[in-house]
């Protein structure tokens, strides 16, 4: 099994879909590594992972909002497609598993999850019971 684990923000807010009678969400994370290149340029370079979450809970849908900062896992997948210019390029998605709310947003606002302590508020798949709104 290979599992991966993404931190970042929301590049926009999330949708919701129907797929043959089951809901998924779908959103893209972004993570921006800034750091110097050997000629001691700043450089900065931001991924993107689109995120597939197949779910029967919705509630979280609306936190996941453009900037928003999350902790997704899940299974990853690597494909190749081609560019209108014929160049190719590389799409990294995850299929979740897990999704935290990390209570921040890129302009430094504060989300608010009900959670009034430091910690993570969770949302586990198929257990609504744990979700904290």
């Amino acid at each position: 099994m290979l599992k991966t684990i993404a931190i970042g923000n929301l590049g926009k807010d999330c949708s919701v879909n129907n797929v043959n009678g089951k809901k998924v969400i779908n959103f893209s994370v972004a993570h921006t590594e800034k750091y110097k290149d050997s000629q001691g340029e700043n450089v900065e370079k931001t991924t993107w992972v689109d995120c597939s979450w197949w779910t029967e809970s919705t509630k979280i849908v609306e936190y996941l909002k453009k900037g928003s900062q999350i902790y997704v896992e899940g299974f990853p997948s690597v494909k190749t497609f081609t560019r209108n210019d014929g160049s190719t390029g590389v799409a990294f998605s995850l299929r979740v598993l897990n999704v935290q709310l990390l209570g921040g947003s890129k302009s430094g606002q504060q989300e608010s999850s009900g959670n009034t302590e430091q910690q993570p508020a969770a949302a586990n798949t198929g257990v609504e019971d744990d979700l904290p709104f």
